[in-house]
């Protein structure tokens, strides 16, 4: 992409013995903005003691992580960033020789991503089906060519200042179904993929006792209405992925359907906790 990409990185407490890679992804804000994993949950303190080096890009807003068709002024931001949005190229190619060199990792990988990103993992499975052992996904929307995937993928661009039709073409192009992971599920390696979802009914999480609202009744209200329409949207999505990967008769995908739940982060945290049994026994390394 012509640009250095900031990068926060968790080290486990012991760095004379190699440990594997997880690569976490951040949502829309592409961790550009106070949205992020170290921010708002307790990634930190949850690996302090586990034998993984946990990476996590500090870019990529509105990018959907994957590679553009042309650069988009909209997402061009000061200082370095032209626009230019390789991040397929970047995470699956450029990022991890890198790490493994600098970092001296025994060479395995896991991904996990949520919103944005619980799409854009799936995709970065396929695209390099060698490089990662196991792959999470929270609250994405694996329908990405057909509604309402695609306007949720639209939105998500257009909110971030982007244009879609920079990204994969105008609705009807050929990549949109080609960065399709429901139409492709398919091609998903042979690995442990853990995927979940809420139904975007309020649940433990959606009150004022959430510390990460800050006692705000306006922005739990926010959360209530806007995250458990969002969520049911990717709740749907994700229902149909367990359709189709059910139908290939493909058993390497589990899906955790929780009964409540917006689209924030508290769950979020609770997804990564509860997968992180399936990324480990993958990686190699105690739970």
């Amino acid at each position: 992409m012509q640009r250095s990409i900031p990068l926060e990185i968790l080290r486990p407490t012991d760095t004379s013995t190699p440990a594997p890679t997880l690569y976490l992804l951040n949502g829309a804000g592409g961790g550009e903005d106070g949205a992020t994993w170290k921010a708002q949950t307790d990634v930190a303190q949850f690996f302090a003691d586990r034998h993984v080096n946990v990476v996590v890009p500090m870019a990529g807003a509105a990018s959907y992580y994957t590679d553009w068709r042309r650069p988009d002024p909209g997402l061009a931001k000061t200082g370095e960033n032209n626009g230019r949005n390789m991040w397929t190229t970047f995470l699956t190619e450029e990022l991890p020789p890198v790490i493994d060199r600098k970092l001296h990792t025994t060479g395995a990988n896991a991904l996990a991503g949520l919103s944005m990103s619980g799409t854009a993992v799936l995709n970065l499975a396929i695209a390099a089906p060698e490089l990662y052992r196991s792959v999470a996904a929270y609250s994405g929307c694996a329908m990405t060519s057909q509604a309402p995937g695609r306007q949720f993928v639209s939105l998500v661009v257009e909110a971030g200042g982007g244009d879609a039709d920079n990204m994969w073409g105008p609705p009807g192009d050929p990549e949109w179904t080609a960065q399709d992971p429901y139409v492709n599920a398919d091609k998903l390696p042979p690995i442990p993929i853990y995927v979940a979802s809420g139904t975007g009914l309020p649940g433990t999480h959606d009150n004022l006792a959430n510390p990460r609202l800050k006692g705000n009744a306006i922005t739990l209200g926010s959360q209530i209405v806007l995250g458990g329409v969002i969520e049911a949207a990717t709740n749907y999505c994700t229902h149909r992925l367990a359709d189709r990967t059910r139908d290939l008769g493909m058993t390497n995908v589990v899906f955790n359907f929780r009964p409540t739940g917006t689209h924030s982060w508290g769950y979020w945290q609770d997804d990564l906790h509860r997968s992180w049994q399936t990324l480990a026994d993958a990686l190699g390394v105690p739970r």
